[in-house]
């Protein structure tokens, strides 16, 4: 078992009092901000499960939020230390992170449509990113390389003329973007600026982070670096 005082070490100074909330990590043994983390805890029926939420009731095993190094900390059997011995592991366990993970993600898109924030629709894509209000620009992973383009083109032209920073995301297949929207053959959408947009970004990097240790999503007015989403410490919720 690991030592919880080990969690508290350097929180006396004022500093690390004042940093953002973060965990030891058990893979990596790297103290990090929990936003960048996974919790896990042990359910009723002993197996080990994943809390997207962080609000699951029992003791927390905390892991960085990268699918690496939860299946090193599998590979360690760190889980095993961390719930003194109880507690059992499925084989797909990583997988079912990456499930969790994807559906938060449409979840958020979900709400940001239902607060009447996303727009479909080429012709209503391009519409919107010349009002200069559009903060997300959402791709279907299958859609035509030539529309991805034209549409990244005008937002390149609008962020120079003065509007605001555009983030490019391309999580989802059409048809998981036609069930998250309510709608069919959506190929192209455009998040407005808005906190349930802000809530989907934030899921999609988290997405991201998990599939490729990276969380930088494309800002358009930062260049072409893109990255296609495929497919701090305090307290004692330790280890």
């Amino acid at each position: 078992m690991v030592d919880e005082d080990e969690t508290d070490e350097g929180l006396r100074s004022l500093a690390a009092a004042r940093a953002p909330l973060s965990r030891l990590c058990l893979a990596t043994r790297r103290v990090t901000p929990v936003a960048d983390m996974l919790r896990f805890v042990m359910g009723p029926d002993g197996a080990i499960v994943p809390d997207i939420t962080r609000r699951l009731p029992g003791r927390g095993a905390w892991i960085s939020a990268t699918r690496a190094d939860l299946e090193t900390a599998l590979k360690r059997k760190v889980f095993g230390r961390a719930f003194k011995g109880k507690g059992t592991t499925a084989p797909d366990l990583a997988d079912l992170v990456d499930t969790l993970l994807e559906k938060d993600a449409r979840s958020a898109l979900s709400l940001a449509n239902k607060a009447g924030k996303v727009v479909t629709g080429t012709t209503k894509v391009e519409a919107a990113l010349a009002s200069g209000d559009v903060r997300v620009l959402l791709h279907a992973q299958d859609a035509r390389p030539d529309g991805v383009r034209k549409l990244k083109a005008l937002t390149r032209q609008v962020e120079n003329a003065g509007a605001r920073q555009v983030s490019s995301v391309d999580c989802f297949t059409g048809i998981e973007l036609d069930l998250a929207l309510g709608r069919s053959n959506v190929v192209h959408a455009a998040l407005l600026a808005h906190p349930t947009t802000e809530g989907f970004l934030e899921r999609c990097h988290k997405l991201l982070r998990w599939r490729t240790g990276t969380s930088d999503i494309e800002e358009h007015g930062q260049g072409e670096g893109h990255a296609h989403v495929t497919g701090r410490m305090q307290g004692t919720d330790t280890e």
